[in-house]
């Protein structure tokens, strides 16, 4: 591992934020002496893709909620994050809006009366496609590393779908399971 691997955990994107704190990447970042930011690519409704039906448990093509975000450490592209909702929970939100939700989107879930009590995360590794390459200043051979995570509420329904990107040789996802 290199100085400027990042070892991420993903039990702060989870939770609820309590009041006056910052964002989740935020806080993250600070606390290592960067700044973490993220741009809203796009917000707004569109056709479930067949991976995101799958997850929240919708047929391919129907409407659902994505915020299309670049994720930035230092002002520089370090991961691509296409969080999906249901039209149900997110539309005529600020989920839907390309505004900063103010505490991230788990708070603002929790808001609404959607708090995840579990999450499956699938990941893989593959090579990026242009625009990734591009966005995330790749060189040809560089892989990334694809995480895939469903949250679902109390009653086992799926509330978020995110679709994460990251140059793999900069990224180390760290698993802490707490068993009985």
């Amino acid at each position: 591992m290199s100085d400027s691997t990042w070892v991420s955990t993903s039990m702060p994107y989870l939770s609820p934020q309590g009041k006056g704190r910052p964002d989740a990447w935020a806080e993250e970042a600070a606390a290592r002496g960067g700044k973490g930011t993220q741009r809203i690519a796009h917000a707004g409704e569109v056709p479930a893709p067949d991976d995101v039906a799958d997850l929240l448990r919708l047929t391919p093509g129907d409407p659902v909620v994505v915020r299309r975000r670049i994720i930035e450490l230092d002002g520089t592209p370090c991961e691509l994050t296409d969080t999906y909702y249901p039209v149900a929970i997110a539309r005529g939100t600020p989920l839907a809006e390309t505004g900063k939700i103010r505490g991230g989107a788990v708070t603002l879930l929790a808001r609404l009366g959607h708090i995840g009590v579990r999450v499956r995360e699938d990941v893989t590794a593959r090579m990026p496609d242009g625009d990734e390459r591009t966005t995330l200043n790749l060189g040809e051979s560089e892989p990334v590393l694809r995480l895939n995570r469903v949250t679902l509420d109390a009653e086992d329904r799926p509330i978020q779908a995110d679709m994460m990107v990251m140059p793999a040789h900069r990224q180390q996802l760290r698993y802490e399971i707490r068993i009985g």
